[in-house]
């Protein structure tokens, strides 16, 4: 990792990581970049190397992303918004009509003479007011997808993936330079995301989640992010690149209960009725036309089940939810660690179950691997499976 220090002085830090590990094993934090480029490739020949393999040419990269690949996943991304919250959270504290006088002012150089008009009644007219309190929110919108642009240029410019005798390696940056790698082995479970932007502008993320994995404050310098963005296409390509023998394009997709969106309902359900008691409350009969929700939160609740599906094939599992925003999660099961079968209240009254299953030594934080609302029988037949596989077979890790 170089900090813009660091790459002043032309040192580096570095930190040696162990499977499972909370915190570093060393940290070196002021390390000059030769020895720093020496010692990494020591630790990738597994402590034998001598100077003409530390510069060796290095492999092709598996993937490069662009300016306009780096735009696109500031469009995407919502790294701005913790700025401009911060600011409207800082403008909070210094007084109690800040947030007014700030949209008194931005009315009137919108608006100009009009607001000029108004004069000192401007913060009193609800159409003034109404229009610039709404070109004020899109002022904001549009600073909060520019910050995101420049955070993913600062974060990821530069963005490189590599595979070097089995070790898997990231470096991106623009001023503070970072490389975090991991052997190919240490990963246990993936996550690929498709939201909505990421739809419209035909992409993907694929992230890992490895043995090696930090926690708090380190976490951002272990590897996570294969592809912050990429085509479906190119995504696949890599999935398959990193794990040949899976089966991934030749997954087969099983449904959920078949009263599955009944339960994903409940919730929304329960939420809908209390709107609709309080809105009878407080303005009588008229408070049924609330009720026009049920079908909405009823539909909403289809699609959702629909979109979902696990799939097992003897060397992969796999989880799918999501309906606008979409998620894979799966992990090779010779990297699992232990399963739990749970049926809460209602799940036994639908004759449900769910399936959690922990990959070894992977983040609490990360995505989860949790199939939910499956048939009691298929959960129960596919927990056996699972837990008669992994004790036959040695853990990966």
């Amino acid at each position: 990792h170089q900090s813009l220090l660091h790459r002043i002085f032309g040192v580096a830090e570095v930190r040696l990581e162990a499977a499972g590990g909370i915190k570093p094993e060393a940290q070196m934090r002021v390390l000059r970049m030769d020895q720093a480029l020496a010692l990494e490739a020591l630790v990738r020949q597994r402590g034998h190397v001598d100077e003409a393999t530390v510069d060796a040419e290095r492999p092709p990269p598996l993937l490069t992303l662009s300016t306009g690949e780096l735009v696109r996943l500031g469009l995407i991304s919502n790294r701005g918004m913790l700025v401009v919250a911060a600011a409207f959270g800082a403008l909070a504290q210094t007084g109690d009509d800040v947030f007014g006088v700030l949209v008194e002012r931005w009315g009137k150089l919108v608006f100009g003479r009009v607001s000029e008009f108004m004069g000192q009644h401007a913060h009193d007219s609800t159409l003034g007011m109404g229009l610039a309190a709404a070109s004020l929110v899109l002022a904001a919108l549009v600073l909060v997808r520019l910050l995101s642009v420049l955070l993913a240029i600062l974060q990821f410019h530069g963005f490189t993936l590599r595979l070097d005798d089995d070790r898997i390696s990231v470096e991106r940056g623009l001023l503070a330079r970072s490389r975090s790698s991991a052997r190919r082995r240490r990963i246990q479970a993936w996550s690929l995301r498709e939201g909505v932007l990421h739809r419209w502008f035909q992409r993907r993320s694929l992230r890992v989640d490895t043995a090696a994995g930090q926690r708090g404050a380190q976490e951002q310098h272990t590897l996570k992010d294969i592809a912050p963005i990429a085509t479906p296409r190119r995504c696949d390509d890599l999935i398959r690149h990193f794990l040949p023998d899976a089966g991934w394009d030749a997954l087969d997709w099983q449904p959920l209960h078949r009263h599955a969106w009944l339960r994903i309902a409940m919730p929304g359900l329960l939420l809908v009725f209390a709107i609709v008691a309080a809105a009878c409350w407080r303005f009588g009969a008229i408070g049924l036309l609330a009720s026009v929700l049920v079908p909405l939160q009823l539909w909403r609740a289809h699609r959702i089940a629909g979109a979902c599906g696990y799939a097992d094939n003897g060397r992969m599992v796999a989880w799918r939810t999501g309906w606008l925003a979409k998620t894979w999660n799966f992990a090779e099961i010779g990297k699992l660690q232990a399963s739990r079968l749970s049926r809460s209240p209602l799940d036994r009254r639908f004759g449900m179950a769910s399936l959690l299953l922990d990959p070894a030594g992977a983040s609490p934080f990360g995505a989860p691997l949790h199939l939910q609302y499956l048939p009691l029988e298929v959960a129960g037949a596919l927990s056996a499976r699972l837990v008669a596989q992994l004790a036959r077979t040695r853990l990966q890790r």
